[in-house]
């Protein structure tokens, strides 16, 4: 009398127990490695990128860290910080605040309408000049930058002159280039490409056929903005805005050559430290200051990111 298991007989000399489950195992075994190797070697490719991003960003905002809270002898102390939150130096973060705000929305309403009016347009040569413009002049800043606004609107810059002969002198109507309003205005001029670069994928995201029914139901045009394209959009203009924010917000190359440091904003203050402007016993101060730069550029980066991410499933 033969006993057997299941379909198989195990008085059968040639019946091997589990020989499928082991034959299974050792597949999905081999599997498991390929795609093991496979994840290695895909991420080979940002080894470099990650040391990159080690030796110049995370070591040097490791050492600011540990400095704004370190003695200039040693040991730990919240004395830099104090200062840094008071007197001069909290001035020049609100000043940088407040010239973060007005230089990002204001070219953030304008690179909104004129990325509109370039996607909605017919003429595909336009958008390419367009994006190429905007790709040259959001990266173009620093002392180029400011030489080329101190020739066209400094006091005796060439626009200067020109208004001036035509009976309009905009220093005698309350504008300076070298103050507060003046680096708004230059700052501009970078902001509003960069935010024509950051939104457009945005506009993109709108697809036709929203509009086409929004139009097929007798909705006019504000209505469609009111409660399709702008809920839609509105979270990856906040992003872009943010965007901008941070990017004003730590500008430095531009004040400084424009100025010569007359403004009081955070990144000059942390220059004059670097040129080596330090009050005896005020070493760290100056990376305390960087200090709370980083916290600042970090709560901007981190509400990108969840801006980002909500609005991205409207551009798949």
């Amino acid at each position: 009398m033969s006993s057997t298991t299941g379909a198989y007989d195990v008085s059968d000399p040639g019946f091997t127990p589990g020989f499928g489950d082991v034959a299974g195992d050792g597949a999905a075994t081999d599997r498991d490695r390929r795609s093991l190797r496979k994840r290695l070697v895909a991420s080979a490719g940002l080894l470099p990128f990650s040391l990159y991003a080690l030796i110049f960003l995370g070591v040097p905002t490791i050492a600011i860290v540990l400095g704004a809270f370190e003695k200039p002898t040693g040991g730990f102390t919240w004395s830099n910080i104090d200062l840094a939150a008071h007197g001069v130096y909290l001035k020049g973060f609100e000043t940088s605040l407040e010239l973060a705000l007005f230089a990002s929305v204001l070219p953030a309403i304008a690179g909104l309408f004129l990325a509109n009016a370039v996607h909605t347009g017919r003429r595909q040569t336009l958008k390419r000049i367009v994006s190429t413009a905007s790709g040259v002049f959001a990266n173009f800043g620093g002392v180029p930058l400011a030489f080329l606004f101190i020739a066209t609107l400094g006091s005796t810059g060439l626009a200067t002159r020109w208004l001036t002969d035509i009976g309009f002198n905009p220093y005698t109507h309350g504008f300076d280039l070298y103050t507060f309003s003046g680096v708004a205005v230059v700052y501009a001029y970078f902001q509003i490409p960069l935010m024509v670069l950051v939104i457009t994928p945005a506009l993109e995201g709108l697809r036709p056929a929203w509009r086409e029914a929004s139009d097929g139901m007798g909705a006019r045009s504000w209505q469609y903005w009111r409660y399709v394209g702008g809920p839609v959009l509105f979270p990856s203009f906040l992003g872009a805005l943010l965007l901008l924010f941070g990017s004003s917000l730590s500008a430095y190359a531009t004040a400084e050559a424009l100025t010569s440091g007359s403004i009081a904003i955070t990144p000059i203050q942390i220059g004059s430290f670097l040129n080596g402007n330090v009050i005896a016993g005020q070493e760290n101060v100056g990376k305390a200051l960087g200090f709370g730069m980083i916290v600042l550029i970090a709560m901007v980066m981190v509400v990108y990111v969840y801006l980002q991410r909500k609005a991205s499933k409207w551009l798949r």
